[in-house]
């Protein structure tokens, strides 16, 4: 898979992300459901707490990507749904820090929304990914 970097401005750079990627010679795509801050049994976990269920939602999402023989290098598109939009921008070094070294800066959009499917739950990672 050839991936490049469309960036008409530079601006996202910084961030950690590109505007676009131009993806050729995949094999594979696979669609991520939104991933949240679950345990193994799809229970809520750390309620009140953005970080720590960002964390768990990244967990998540490297969880899927590893059952599927991929890791976060091969995120080609990622949509963060947050209750508190304030909360989570607060909390995104967290994805630098766990994309920045898997190589990863795939196009991204932050949404607020006023809830997510289970109660208490803040942050969810919704993605597409390809080899």
């Amino acid at each position: 898979m050839q991936r490049t970097p469309v960036n008409p401005w530079p601006w996202s750079l910084p961030l950690g992300y590109n505007q676009a990627e131009l993806i050729t010679g995949a094999t594979r795509h696979l669609v991520i459901a939104g991933q949240t801050a679950v345990d193994a049994t799809g229970a809520a976990q750390h309620p009140g707490d953005m970080r720590a269920q960002l964390a768990l939602a990244l967990d998540n999402l490297e969880a899927v990507l590893t059952a599927a023989g991929m890791r976060l290098a091969n995120l080609t598109r990622l949509t963060v749904h947050a209750t508190d939009i304030d909360d989570a921008l607060r909390n995104f070094d967290l994805l630098g820090q766990r994309l920045g070294p898997a190589g990863a800066a795939p196009p991204m959009t932050l949404l607020g929304t006023s809830r997510l499917a289970l109660p208490g739950l803040m942050i969810e990672l919704q993605a597409d990914a390809a080899d």
